[in-house]
């Protein structure tokens, strides 16, 4: 009976640092979770791009969440944020968040920016309770996704 119990019990993901040989799984969950999604060419360039940092969460051996910024001098931007939908509203973005601005920080960045549709109500509060601060909008951002427009968001670091 035991052997039944861990068959379908959920471990919680392991997060860890997302590497070139992630690009196929990472450009498949961005697809499910984006009305564009970016192909594996362009998780490959993203990777082995040394100013990107991205971190993943697997479950076994399935990347269930990532997170993925690009450096610029004392700051960053978060490019992408995505989480599998069987494992959404359970604390994993914000676990994958909070250990990618630690990251961001431990490598000397002082502030991280990202671009929210307005009308994503989990993402806005997820940022929320990180600390981030609205500091400008682009109306009609997302339009041609059906969404509206962004919002600039700012956290510093230090």
């Amino acid at each position: 009976m035991n052997w039944l119990v861990r068959l379908f019990a959920r471990t919680e993901p392991t997060l860890s640092t997302a590497s070139p040989r992630d690009a196929a799984a990472l450009a498949a969950l961005h697809a499910a979770s984006f009305n564009r999604g970016w192909s594996e060419h362009e998780f490959e360039q993203l990777l082995t791009d040394r100013s990107v940092v991205t971190d993943r969460a697997t479950s076994g051996r399935r990347n269930v969440g990532f997170i993925l910024s690009r450096r610029a001098a004392d700051e960053a931007e978060i490019l992408s944020v995505a989480v599998a939908r069987a494992w959404q509203g359970r604390g994993l973005a914000r676990r994958l968040l909070d250990l990618h601005l630690r990251r961001l920080a431990g490598l000397g960045l002082r502030a991280v920016f990202l671009e929210v549709d307005e009308a994503n109500t989990p993402a806005r509060r997820l940022y929320a309770r990180a600390g981030f601060r609205e500091v400008g909008r682009r109306p009609g951002y997302y339009a041609r996704s059906g969404g509206k427009g962004a919002l600039v968001l700012r956290r510093d670091l230090v």
